[in-house]
């Protein structure tokens, strides 16, 4: 279920109906006439398929899906940051902001080559706020514009998540999740947990984005990926995000079978320098950790062999070198099971 494109006035009018709970107060808040108001909420009642409202002697009284969706809509209009601003041209203007180009975004939206820049053009009127820059046959975001798409993005998803909220009110199972995928969570746990949600939740549709931190964080903070699932980074680093602990991991040193270190007994941190290291970049969880460990051994991290995230490769490094890597036994629990 999806407003394409929402009407952001009229949501505004019925989050403003909720906060009032008088049509008279909520038309005045909104710069409607009551007959307006009253209409534009049956109208969404309509698209709903649901009551938004018990009309009484008393006022407006909000049924369940209304105030599941009115706070949603508050969030989403607060984001827009402007009532004149309209559901076409948020739509329009995101387009535009992901493709990168007035052609490519037509073939998104559908739209046609003079509605797409008029609703970008009314759009920077609205704002009073220059959004793109051409650069030949492309245009590049202003650092305004910048801004103005990721609270968009954020808005849209909001709506979208308040409209499934509504739809499971209903006992329809619809929505979308999108995850992404750090390499931490991809080789067990991840699939275990899919299995286990389509099994309770086979309506809704689920897409999985594998990257990086730093390829995934840019997208949920736009709102285009829901969660991302990995390493816990640095609370002090995260500023907008949020993250929770679901399992706790243990990083091991992983070498291949028949290694020169495999039978010994113990190891000290001297003997690991010697040898080359498979690494993730600097930035990443693991590979601070494993400086950390060598510190504690009293030896300086030498530098990585060979730098890189991506456990096939690692794998086949490992299998054709003495080299170590330091992964956690989860994202090569397959191979792991074939030795023992």
């Amino acid at each position: 279920m999806e407003l394409r494109p929402p009407n952001i006035r009229h949501l505004a009018a019925l989050a403003a109906t909720v906060r009032h709970g008088s049509l008279t107060r909520a038309a005045r808040a909104v710069n409607l006439t009551q007959p307006a108001l009253t209409q534009l909420i049956s109208r969404l009642e309509d698209e709903l398929g649901c009551a938004l409202f018990e009309r009484g002697p008393r006022g407006m009284t909000p049924t369940e899906p209304s105030l599941l969706l009115a706070p949603r809509v508050e969030t989403a209009i607060g984001l827009i940051g402007s009532s004149r601003v309209t559901g076409t041209q948020v739509r329009a203007f995101l387009a535009l902001a992901r493709a990168g180009s007035y052609a490519t975004a037509e073939q998104a939206t559908g739209l046609s080559s003079a509605s797409l820049h008029r609703a970008v053009a009314d759009l920077s009127v609205a704002l009073a706020q220059r959004l793109v820059e051409r650069r030949g046959r492309s245009v590049i975001l202003t650092s305004g514009g910048a801004r103005r798409a990721r609270a968009f993005g954020l808005a849209m998803a909001e709506l979208r998540a308040g409209l499934d909220e509504v739809a499971a009110w209903q006992g329809q199972r619809a929505g979308r999740i999108v995850v992404g995928a750090m390499p931490l969570s991809r080789a067990r746990w991840l699939p275990q947990t899919l299995l286990r949600f389509t099994s309770v939740h086979p309506g809704v549709a689920v897409r999985v984005v594998e990257g990086s931190y730093g390829e995934l964080s840019p997208p949920l903070r736009d709102g285009e990926i829901d969660v991302i699932l990995g390493a816990l980074r640095d609370p002090a680093s995260l500023d907008d995000l949020v993250q929770e602990e679901v399992f706790r991991d243990r990083p091991a040193i992983i070498m291949r079978a028949g290694h020169p270190l495999a039978a010994a007994s113990s190891v000290t941190a001297e003997v690991l320098a010697c040898y080359p290291w498979i690494l993730p970049p600097p930035e990443a969880p693991l590979r601070q950790y494993w400086e950390e460990m060598m510190r504690a051994g009293g030896v300086a991290a030498p530098p990585a062999w060979i730098e890189c995230g991506a456990v096939l490769t690692v794998r086949q490094l490992l299998v054709g070198s003495d080299a170590l890597t330091l992964l956690s036994p989860e994202q090569l629990a397959v191979e792991l099971a074939d030795v023992c």
